[in-house]
């Protein structure tokens, strides 16, 4: 922050933390909504494993869009407009994907819709984890967590919603046209009380404070910054793979019903919720590192669990383990590229575009090796990654 910014009161800071935890649970909760009902979006279109790797892959490919070009859009227009629009347009996608299940069996509807619910999601992503970041500064403790528990506990809520719609059988495109318009009406309520300006820093007064495009492209031969993206990129996997596969994995490899495939996706988010809640606890505790490598255990034992395991009820015991494990890896990476305040929105932006790179790469390749495998075994891919994110965690060291 710039020596000449204003002071911000403690009143105003607590509005913005309060604002950025609505954000992040808004994005949990529409992210969800959508995760909850893949089954029945495969059952509409009638589509393969392998089919539905690709039509996952576009809601990756959107938010690569966003969360490469975020920085940028952050530092042209600030992050309030940036969220603003980025959630509104991905409400609309969402609304897209339901009206395209529900009144087509083509997949072009819904390969639209999610390139727009990613990119959306994406560039919101960066603008809210900036924005939390900052407050986290600001407030003087640990923050960053909680945050992102915000985020599960909206997606909690958006998955017992999405496990209820399943059971009275509401269509896509009713439920997800709510869950769209109920987003953006909550998102306007709590919009105006973010408070960084159009640089990424609150109360930011001389330009020579803020990173020009050079150096914000220049984050990307950063070392440190690169090691932290790995760090994200295999904890996203962990979380991604989950959110994407988990429900359907319980269905044709536990044999499950569509609905309890909805609430064991439940499970998992309730899990990482947990861990988020506690994990503030033990990283003011015992710094980071420690609690990444305790979390990479977590999420790799869980993992083997589900995979492996003979009946559904010891696979749910796993999948609590995994989602503990893979709580705090996106979190942890976003506060360490965040350490240095001046370029913490370039760095945000490149270790978060590293992390989805997860939800690019991911859902194609677990659906063409689900598709020969198994979902189960393809599930070993993610096992892989989580043990060299676990070897990266020195880089998110706290810096003195």
């Amino acid at each position: 922050m710039s020596a000449e910014a204003p002071a911000v009161s403690r009143s105003v800071v607590v509005a913005w933390r309060n604002a950025v935890f609505a954000v992040f649970a808004i994005n949990g909760f529409a992210l969800a909504t959508w995760m909850s009902r893949v089954p029945a979006v495969r059952d509409a279109l009638g589509a393969s494993t392998a089919e539905m790797g690709w039509v996952v892959f576009s809601i990756a490919a959107g938010s690569i869009v966003g969360l490469s070009s975020a920085s940028h859009v952050l530092a042209w227009v600030g992050s309030r407009r940036t969220i603003a629009a980025a959630v509104v347009v991905g409400c609309v996608g969402l609304s897209v994907v339901g009206l395209g299940s529900t009144l087509s069996t083509h997949g072009v509807f819904v390969v639209v819709g999610l390139a727009l619910l990613g990119c959306g999601m994406g560039m919101c992503d960066v603008a809210m984890n900036v924005e939390g970041a900052a407050a986290e500064r600001e407030l003087g403790r640990t923050v960053m967590p909680l945050f992102h528990a915000a985020f599960s506990g909206g997606t909690i809520a958006g998955a017992a919603l999405g496990a209820l719609a399943e059971w009275a059988d509401v269509s896509t495109a009713v439920h997800f046209g709510a869950i769209a318009v109920a987003s953006v009406a909550a998102l306007g309520v709590s919009v105006r009380f973010l408070h960084l300006d159009a640089q990424g820093f609150a109360g930011a007064g001389d330009d020579a404070a803020h990173p020009g495009w050079r150096e914000r492209l220049s984050m990307w031969a950063d070392r440190r910054t690169l090691l932290i993206g790995l760090i994200v990129l295999g904890m996203a996997f962990a979380e991604g793979s989950a959110n994407d596969w988990l429900a359907l994995a319980m269905v044709d490899g536990h044999d499950v019903s569509n609905s309890t495939g909805a609430v064991v996706y439940g499970v998992f988010v309730t899990a990482m919720t947990v861990g988020r809640v506690a994990g503030v606890f033990f990283l003011d505790r015992y710094g980071r590192v420690p609690v990444l490598w305790t979390t990479t255990v977590l999420a790799a034992g869980g993992l083997l669990i589900v995979i492996f395991a003979p009946w559904a009820g010891l696979a749910t015991a796993g999948v609590v383990l995994w989602g503990l494990g893979a709580s705090l890896g996106f979190p942890v990476g976003m506060s360490a590229a965040a350490d240095d305040s001046r370029t913490a929105t370039a760095r945000v932006s490149v270790v978060a575009t590293i992390g989805y790179f997860a939800f690019l790469v991911g859902p194609p390749s677990i659906g063409f090796l689900g598709d020969g495998v198994g979902l189960l075994h393809a599930l070993l891919l993610v096992f892989a990654l989580i043990i060299v994110a676990g070897f990266a965690t020195p880089a998110a060291r706290e810096r003195a």
